[in-house]
């Protein structure tokens, strides 16, 4: 504001000028008066000079024209009061503050968090309101979608599993004593898969996708004499056999006196121990336990019941293209490729075969029950836990 409008008193003192910013109003003792800031704070485009006069001066309604052009609200108010002495603060207290009020209107209402709030208007709702209307709105869907997620994870674990068990490791449990002393009935055993390749038996309930096997370059390899194998027996196609396997396509066989003939050589034996058994009538009878070794040098342990027993004497057998040969390691009790087909093994097609033997994990002795948790651990063999069996 220049100098010439500038408002002025009788006495010629200048008014105080008006500061850029709300001052608290005075009354005639220069006293700050709460009221005149209330009405500041609420509209401070209604401030007016008198909140400004100079002090100790008995002239206090007067002002020059230019003041009351600025602020005529306040100048109405204060004309109104200059009979009985008041100051211009209370003009302020009758001031209407019209903008604020407005936009304060304007404004979406307070609400409480009792859930009274109507968040139709989304984007005024707060953000964990809005969290929570989705989380009623969206229940049954929530409720729905973890449903989804849990079948999903279900399916996804079967499918890993039914992988692994196709194309790397089968279990098995030992459940018979025609492979001791190397497999004992509660063995729980672990088949490596891709061994031999795959054929429709690697695959549960043996589909007839195709035909043979189906080898992996660098990992699968033809089946070794003296390898534990797993395989399918094939009178059936469908019960699970495990024996060694000890002739290959075109191998000749034969047991001569408790002694057996691989291609018109005998095979290496050594006695490790003998001891007397009960057996199943009662009576006692002489277990052996020797060492075989194989003429590629090969060794593993067998076990036998002593001479004049039905296999220790067999015809010579020609194994044929495709086929292999399978005696059990207990060899005076076990059915297997010295006898026929019809009441034994037999010869094994290269089809049946499932997999290669390779550990024995955990072990239980006769009389464990998954039934019965106390058999758990009071038949548990842990002597026989991570045997690699050869």
């Amino acid at each position: 504001m220049s100098d010439e409008n500038k408002p002025h008193d009788e006495h010629g003192h200048d008014a105080h000028p008006a500061p850029a910013a709300p001052a608290a109003g005075h009354d005639d003792h220069g006293h700050e008066t709460p009221a005149a800031d209330d009405a500041q704070a609420a509209a401070p485009e209604a401030h007016d000079d008198h909140a400004h006069e100079s002090h100790g001066h008995e002239d206090h309604g007067h002002h020059d024209d230019h003041a009351h052009d600025l602020h005529p609200v306040a100048d109405a108010h204060a004309a109104e009061h200059a009979g009985h002495g008041h100051e211009a603060h209370a003009a302020d207290d009758h001031v209407t503050p019209a903008e604020p009020a407005a936009v304060a209107s304007s404004k979406s209402p307070v609400w409480s968090d009792s859930g009274d709030a109507p968040f139709e208007d989304v984007d005024a709702t707060p953000v964990y309101a809005r969290g929570k209307k989705g989380g009623r709105r969206k229940g049954k869907s929530g409720a729905g979608n973890e449903t989804v997620e849990i079948i999903k994870t279900i399916f996804f674990a079967l499918l890993i599993a039914f992988v692994l068990r196709v194309l790397l490791f089968q279990p098995f449990t030992i459940p018979s004593a025609s492979m001791e002393p190397n497999l004992y009935e509660g063995d729980y055993i672990v088949v490596s898969k891709w061994s031999y390749g795959y054929s429709k038996h690697a695959i549960p309930f043996s589909p007839p996708l195709f035909e043979g096997r189906i080898s992996l370059p660098l990992v699968s390899h033809e089946p070794r004499r003296g390898d534990i194998v797993v395989f399918k027996l094939p009178r059936d196609n469908k019960t699970d056999y495990i024996k060694r396997l000890m002739g290959l396509p075109g191998d000749r066989l034969q047991m001569i006196n408790n002694v057996l003939f691989i291609n018109g050589e005998a095979v290496r034996d050594v006695e490790l121990s003998r001891q007397d058994v009960e057996n199943l009538y009662g009576g006692s009878q002489v277990t052996i336990k020797l060492r075989e070794t194989l003429a590629d040098g090969r060794q593993f342990n067998i076990q036998d019941w002593g001479p004049n027993n039905v296999s220790d004497n067999t015809p010579e057998f020609v194994v044929p293209a495709g086929h292999y040969f399978m005696i059990g390691d207990n060899r005076d009790n076990s059915q297997d490729s010295r006898f026929d087909i019809a009441e034994g093994v037999g010869y094994v097609p290269a089809e049946n075969l499932i997999g290669k033997a390779e550990i024995i994990l955990f072990s239980w002795s006769e009389g464990a029950s998954l039934w019965n948790p106390v058999s758990w651990f009071s038949k548990v063999r842990p002597s026989r836990f991570f045997t690699v069996l050869h």
